[in-house]
């Protein structure tokens, strides 16, 4: 389609910015199809999620000590690494090292090179998104990347933010000892996930000895009596230094995403500023937590085929409708589909105008919990008023794999009454999924 990539005013069909999830997925999708693809990183590739994300927030979640965590961590993402690296190796994609900045729609500097594409993916991720308070340059103070990167256990950590990131912190550390307080301005943790279990999750955490306090804004990080402070309060889109203003994309400030059609595509307007849905399509695409849609590595993976298929003239299936997402606390949870809360506001379209159902199981009834030792843990699952599975909430033991399952069904329109004839392996957790049709 297009001659070899080669740096220094070469071309090639895709040129992609970023080697995270999106970024590398993207490649490998291309290059498989036969396109030639330039991607270009000027950190490790992997991105956030391998370095200092996903993957080392696993080691921790999965190891017992606070050294064995350090030592793992220095294990294993090296060589999931090494496994990106191979992956980009592929004779029709050349890696380039360096920071990428626009030209115009179809060049990127890289240093003093240039390298052009008749199309333009950008994945870039995301970074800390720090909040304005008081004295939060503290030496204490630190993002995930710096709490991952302490060589010593803290007495005393306190979270700012019961997200996410801040939960599964809060478990880690305080399995490893450190006492552990999570300050949250919202009134309940995890605000993705169903209210009734998120209550019962910080509910058991609280239980282990973390203390929350909810509904609690922090106005000074001087007040606050802890050696370590992370401050868990989101992430924002990684746009700096990309020089977007020379492509016709004007952001209205550094927290703001750039805006992208149902393909990924880049909308702008004539004057430079984001359209929404509207405005002219240009050969641009962003992908991941950089467009704001789902941060999820799993979401920016499945958008790199998207924007790729769409270059290709190629249709799929994907629904990004259906995004199952998991928190790895101790125990874990997991959800896909709307909370009871959005369900009951009648804010849902599958629901607005014709009701809901809500099915619960729980662990403490299963043999294979009972037989594991895990007993702590509640599912909801719900329906629409035509059966149709329309969403699933739940916390305990791989709480993931039964909300994937859901999430597959979902995709495929399962109705609650198929579900019940659907044979499950016994004894496996899995069980609760279906004990909850019953």
């Amino acid at each position: 389609m297009s001659n070899n990539p080669v740096v220094g005013g070469g071309t090639a069909d895709i040129l992609v910015i970023g080697a995270g999830p999106g970024g590398y997925r993207a490649a490998e999708y291309a290059a498989k199809q036969g396109l030639k693809v330039i991607i270009i990183e000027q950190g490790e590739v992997g991105g956030t999620c391998l370095n200092v994300g996903c993957i080392p927030t696993k080691t921790y979640v999965h190891s017992a000590t606070f050294k064995e965590a350090r030592q793992r961590m220095a294990t294993v993402v090296p060589q999931l690494r090494a496994g990106v690296e191979a992956i980009l190796s592929h004779p029709n994609i050349t890696l380039v090292r360096g920071h990428a900045s626009f030209i115009d729609a179809n060049t990127v500097s890289v240093g003093s090179d240039s390298v052009a594409a008749q199309n333009i993916i950008i994945a870039t991720g995301s970074e800390t998104k720090w909040l304005p308070i008081k004295s939060i340059d503290d030496p204490r103070v630190v993002d995930s990347t710096g709490l991952l990167r302490l060589d010593t256990l803290p007495k005393r950590l306190a979270i700012i933010g019961a997200g996410v990131i801040g939960m599964e912190f809060a478990s880690v550390f305080n399995r490893f000892g450190s006492e552990v307080t999570v300050i949250e301005y919202l009134k309940e943790c995890l605000p993705a996930l169903d209210s009734d279990v998120a209550k019962r999750l910080r509910k058991l955490m609280e239980k282990r000895g973390i203390t929350f306090k909810m509904k609690t804004a922090v106005e000074n990080i001087a007040d606050i009596d802890a050696d370590v402070i992370l401050v868990a309060t989101g992430r924002r889109p990684h746009t700096e230094g990309l020089c977007l203003d020379r492509v016709g994309i004007g952001l209205p400030n550094a927290n703001s995403p750039i805006p992208v059609d149902d393909n990924f595509r880049v909308t702008t307007t004539p004057d430079g500023f984001p359209s929404g849905l509207s405005g002219s399509p240009s050969g641009i695409y962003a992908i991941g937590d950089v467009n704001g849609r789902q941060l999820l590595a799993h979401a920016a993976e499945m958008q790199a085929i998207r924007a790729v298929n769409h270059i290709l003239g190629k249709n799929d299936g994907i629904r990004f409708d259906i995004m199952p997402a998991a928190i790895f606390t101790d125990p874990e949870a997991a959800c896909v589909g709307p909370t009871e809360d959005a369900l009951k506001s009648s804010t849902t379209p599958a629901v607005s105008t014709a009701g809901y159902s809500c099915r619960k199981a729980f662990w403490r009834a299963n043999g294979k919990a009972l037989a594991m030792g895990e007993t702590e843990g509640m599912l909801k699952l719900f329906s629409d008023a035509g059966d149709r599975i329309i969403g699933c909430h739940a916390y305990g033991a791989h709480a993931a794999d039964m909300v994937q399952e859901v999430s597959a069904l979902m995709c495929r329109d399962t109705t609650i009454s198929q579900l019940r004839d659907m044979v499950h392996i016994h004894p496996t957790l899995n069980e609760i999924l279906k004990a909850a049709t019953d």
